[in-house]
């Protein structure tokens, strides 16, 4: 492949995934190197382990700090050494390991070292998030196939059909990949890796590329939306114009699930696996299986499409985008709404539009966990205390603002993107001087009067009376000092 890589300011990672078509050797020899990936993250998981486990046996005959076996490292290095060294000799390795790329075995070393320096700094407390536990076996039934190429030849065949990956050889795509090629050959991108994995039914192949990509002018640079996520509407945009616009839900799983139901019936009806007892499922069983999941990869496909669609709209239009920052986890817990909820995909939503906003140099605001866009009046400020979830309506007793729920909050997101933002870094946080709360508090919302503290109203009335209290007390003092 001719075209040398110039390097440019403005360079940026991104991944260009392809379908692939192998044929039944090629398929044969993608299962075996992702088999080869998950053996060595096996090997190098008990290899590791090992050494606490006889550590903690030692202890408990009394043998001394200084005298306990040595822990074994787990960086990538020091894996790929000792890998090396046992491969040749291990009955586990000794007569196969050469019908894979080094790159597989690679792999599976590498999330080794990545999961043990996630679970260290996830128990040192240097990890945001949930706690990481300890890295386990993965299961042959279980684990994802997948297998990350490095090294090698790895590139992109003149014809715009095939790729070429290391022992692997040359591989039909099931699209083109004339875009690609075009950047490779005009020397604005180069391949750093590719990856290979199943998912949905089929092989797909991601090259991770180093590419110059200019900065495309939205159509309304100084222009900000506002994005509400709903399950009724799959998002209500309102400008900083006055325009709003209703993206409808296309609900792609409610209109698979009658033929889901059908499926799943002929599945459980015809001999499957069973682990207890050994058996194996018969043919009919595994025909059934795949027509059933043909269905779930479809609606996942046309999900992903339509996200797409969606926030590419928004963010070629608009400069400024706010969006809340949701609660996923918490909403699937609500056995009412899960389903709706997941199938509209809202941390996606969020995702893409901060990603893509990063390629047009446009910002994206993320509003407080906790800040009222539902229950504040977006004409006068005035902050509802409740406002339950089955009222689609909102009613302002202040100004009598009668406006669609989502569309009112809508409107405060909007207006969020001309406010300043506050010390925590995330627009519409009204509470950053006092001790932050842990994840999962429950910050309910006081009543507040219009034109105090700004559009999004104002502090509640106990804490002005606060203020005021303070004052006077601040003047007493002035004047006993003067006294």
């Amino acid at each position: 492949m001719s075209g040398r890589f110039r390097p440019r300011p403005g360079r940026v990672m991104q991944g260009y995934k392809f379908a692939l078509d192998p044929n039944a050797g090629q398929e044969q020899a993608l299962h075996s190197h992702c088999g080869a990936a998950r053996a060595a993250y096996n090997w190098a998981v008990s290899w590791v382990t090992a050494s606490w486990r006889q550590r903690k046996a030692e202890a408990t005959y009394g043998i001394g700090e200084d005298e306990l076996t040595s822990w074994r490292p787990w960086s990538l290095p020091a894996l790929r050494k000792e890998f090396n060294r046992i491969k040749t000799t291990d009955p586990r390795f000794a007569e196969w390991w050469r019908e894979n790329s080094k790159e597989a075995y690679n792999t599976g070393l590498a999330n080794v070292a990545a999961a043990f320096d996630n679970y260290a700094k996830s128990k040192q407390g240097k990890r945001k998030g949930a706690r990481v536990g300890v890295p386990r076996r993965k299961l042959k039934r279980k684990a994802r196939l997948a297998c990350r190429f490095t090294t090698g030849t790895i590139r992109i065949e003149l014809d715009g059909r095939h790729v070429t990956l290391p022992r692997l050889g040359t591989i039909r795509t099931h699209e083109p990949t004339a875009k690609l090629l075009a950047r490779v050959q005009g020397g604005t991108a180069r391949i750093l890796s590719a990856t290979v994995r199943h998912e949905r039914g089929r092989w797909f192949v991601s090259f991770q590329v180093e590419m110059v990509r200019e900065i495309t002018r939205v159509h309304q640079p100084d222009a900000a939306v506002g994005i509400d996520l709903g399950v009724t509407h799959l998002a209500v945009l309102a400008d900083s114009s006055g325009e709003t616009r209703y993206e409808p839900n296309p609900r792609h799983l409610d209109g698979a699930l009658k033929l889901l139901r059908f499926h799943s019936r002929r599945v459980s009806r015809r001999q499957g696996p069973d682990r207890r007892t050994g058996r194996k499922p018969s043919k009919r069983w595994e025909k059934a299986n795949d027509e059933r999941n043909k269905i779930h990869h479809r609606v996942a496909n046309l999900r992903t499409d339509a996200l797409h669609k969606l926030t590419t709209r928004v963010r070629a239009e608009y400069g400024s985008v706010v969006v809340e920052d949701l609660n996923v986890a918490g909403m699937l817990r609500n056995k009412r709404l899960a389903r709706h909820v997941a199938d509209a995909g809202f941390g996606e939503i969020r995702r893409q539009l901060v990603y893509k906003g990063q390629r047009n140099a446009c910002p994206t605001i993320v509003a407080n966990r906790w800040y009222p866009s539902s229950k504040t009046c977006s004409a006068c400020g005035t902050v509802k205390a409740k406002l339950p979830l089955h009222v689609r309506v909102f009613t302002c007793d202040a100004c009598g603002l009668v406006l669609d729920r989502d569309e009112n909050a809508a409107r405060n997101l909007v207006a969020l993107a001309a406010a300043c933002t506050t010390g925590t870094g995330v627009a519409g946080d009204q509470d950053t001087s006092g001790v932050s709360k842990p994840r999962g508090a429950d910050r309910k919302t006081r009543r507040q009067r219009p034109g105090r503290g700004g559009r999004a109203g104002g502090a509640s009335l106990s804490h002005q009376r606060w203020e005021e209290a303070g004052d006077r007390c601040r003047d007493a003092e002035a004047q006993l000092a003067l006294w």
